[in-house]
């Protein structure tokens, strides 16, 4: 049986999309999104073909390394051309609690399924599901754990301050579940504010990853090394040319041989020797190609939803359970 790691969870939910595409609504505060125009003649078609591909090959590579990885299709029957980003609207909390989130472009609003949701509630001992997407209504905004960055031990939530990232809500959030808000400036690629906390940071359980030099306020960057330090984590600080290729955007996992850190390839070629070694130190380095996903502004980590829940045991499982499964559930080989 796996050990625990509360940061690192051991189930991923993942979405395939179908119909895959830069999303046009977010493209004007994504700076690492990729422009129209930089991507040329490339049909959609091929576009899709190639993210589909990659999911796939993603979540096996999970499943060899003994990650279990909920696999949900997306037909793209509602034009959701960023679906294959699920944990912007919904993450999991231990003690049995779920929230779903304000999401900020219109066409992503229509990612939130019931389907998902009714499996974690299946699968998973979930006591309630605090639904904060009536927000949006208010134009306040919280896009999951890309907006936020937990550390589920210190119980801290780190925050980039943008357009999709609402101080009141971050404010009602961490009331709710129970973490310290820290929050601060950005300025990133093309001198916009970094859309997304997860593409500069990541926490896991005995180091982090943080693209310091991107926050402005010399003040809050010291407040924040030093919160980070103070849990302590091993520090690596990651350069801007590495957080524009998605270093900052990884995830520790805990797998059946122990805990992974999942991370482009794209990633991992910006890292330098000496990072490497302090993350190998930890975890063994998972670098998965994701090519045309990250032409989206988004890379590994934004791929997958962490499941921070308590597994039911079979005998707890509701016969109803076989209705809802219409998706893939990839367990550790035997």
């Amino acid at each position: 049986m796996n050990r625990s790691f509360p940061q690192s969870p051991s189930a991923v939910v993942m979405v395939r999309p179908h119909h895959f595409a830069p999303n046009p609504q977010t493209a004007h505060d994504n700076a690492f999104q990729s422009s129209a125009d930089h991507l040329g003649m490339l049909p959609s078609s091929s576009l899709s073909a190639k993210a589909y591909d990659e999911v796939t090959l993603v979540a096996g590579r999970l499943r060899e390394a003994g990650v279990k990885v909920h696999l949900f299709e997306d037909l793209g029957e509602k034009g959701t051309p960023d679906s294959v980003f699920p944990n912007n609207w919904f993450s999991t909390h231990s003690g049995g609690h779920v929230a779903l989130y304000p999401m900020f472009a219109l066409n992503r609003r229509r990612e939130r399924r019931h389907d998902i949701i009714d499996m974690l509630k299946a699968d998973y001992r979930v006591q309630d599901v605090i639904d904060y997407s009536g927000l949006e209504a208010d134009e306040l905004f919280l896009e999951g754990t890309g907006a936020m960055v937990l550390d589920h031990v210190e119980r801290v939530a780190y925050a980039c301050l943008s357009r999709r990232t609402s101080e009141v809500l971050l404010e009602r959030f961490c009331t709710h579940f129970n973490y310290e808000p820290i929050a601060f400036p950005t300025l990133g690629e093309a001198n916009k504010p970094v859309y997304h906390t997860n593409v500069m940071m990541c926490i896991a359980n005995e180091f982090v990853l943080l693209g310091a030099d991107l926050i402005t306020d010399p003040q809050r960057r010291l407040a924040v090394m030093q919160r980070l330090a103070g849990s302590g984590r091993e520090l690596i600080v990651l350069a801007p040319e590495q957080i524009a290729a998605f270093a900052g955007n990884a995830l520790e996992l805990t797998g059946s041989q122990g805990r992974v850190l999942a991370m482009s390839s794209k990633g991992v070629s910006s890292l330098n020797a000496s990072q490497r070694r302090t993350i190998e130190k930890y975890a063994n380095l998972l670098a998965l190609p994701v090519p045309t996903i990250e032409l989206a502004g988004g890379s590994v980590r934004c791929m997958l939803a962490g499941v921070h829940l308590t597994r039911r045991k079979p005998a707890d499982v509701p016969q109803q359970l076989g209705e809802l499964r219409n998706h893939e559930e990839l367990s550790c080989p035997d």
